[in-house]
């Protein structure tokens, strides 16, 4: 991983390949927080894949010793007006919803430690892949400022209870704690990270990117619906996915055995 930043290097990198873009954030010496320049970056990012059909699978990671510190404390307290929070934790919230909305998965890789608003990235991203010696906190508690927007994406990711223990101590859970509980899919080897997370992101973009997207974007909105409702929109659902000619294809080459020939449509 890289430990320095030169003045004149991004602070966020991406690498397109084989339909996977990787987002790499690149804020090493302040431990990849989120100051409002690297949010801005992340928003611009996630906005130019929304339009980029040649794009199937995002991957999110970091270099540096953390994979994400939270938010800029120090940028925070250099302006300490009420407009100016409201508008930075108005930012933030605005980019954990891009990831949400965005009709492409999205596969965090932590190779170290996340915290605050950078666990909440990792409990905001569809699915997530860990080195065993990452480390994940909400612990603003333990500096009176309670994590009060990563509980959203938290509190969503796992349990009520665990989720409101992480809050109310502070305390870091290890890699295997987070697997137990959710938060993230995967658990490797840090030297297994980066072939882990890229075998994932690769199986995902064999699929119809249209059956992708269409179910992507209904489970975010089932999830919050009651049950009548959640199956009545999911029916819907599938009956318009059943409609789409990917569909038909794929169900006529698994009949048929043969590879699906996917058109996006």
């Amino acid at each position: 991983m890289i430990a320095t930043l030169e003045p004149d290097e991004p602070i966020l990198l991406r690498d397109d390949r084989d339909g996977i873009a990787t987002l790499t954030m690149n804020r090493p010496a302040a431990r990849n927080a989120l100051s409002a320049a690297l949010m801005s970056s992340l928003e611009d990012a996630f906005e130019a894949i929304a339009k980029d059909a040649g794009v199937k699978v995002v991957i999110l990671a970091a270099n540096g010793s953390a994979f994400c510190a939270g938010h800029d404390l120090k940028e925070m307290r250099a302006n300490p007006e009420r407009q100016n929070y409201e508008v930075l934790f108005t930012q933030c919230s605005r980019l954990m919803m891009a990831i949400t909305r965005l009709s492409r998965p999205v596969i965090a890789k932590v190779h170290a430690t996340a915290t605050a608003a950078g666990c909440q990235l990792i409990a905001t991203c569809d699915l997530a892949v860990t080195s065993d010696n990452a480390r994940f906190a909400t612990p603003g508690v333990n500096i009176g400022l309670f994590c009060s927007t990563p509980m959203v994406a938290l509190s969503r990711a796992i349990g009520r209870k665990p989720a409101m223990e992480m809050l109310l101590t502070g305390t870091a859970v290890d890699a295997a704690e987070a697997l137990r509980l959710g938060l993230v899919n995967r658990v490797v080897a840090p030297d297994a990270l980066d072939g882990a997370t890229w075998d994932l992101a690769v199986a995902i973009a064999a699929k119809s990117p249209l059956t992708v997207a269409t179910g992507k974007e209904a489970f975010y909105r089932q999830i919050e619906l009651d049950l009548d409702a959640a199956y009545a929109y999911a029916s819907k659902v599938m009956t318009s996915n059943m409609m789409a000619h990917d569909a038909a294809e794929g169900i006529d080459a698994f009949l048929e055995k043969r590879p699906p020939k996917w058109e996006g449509r």
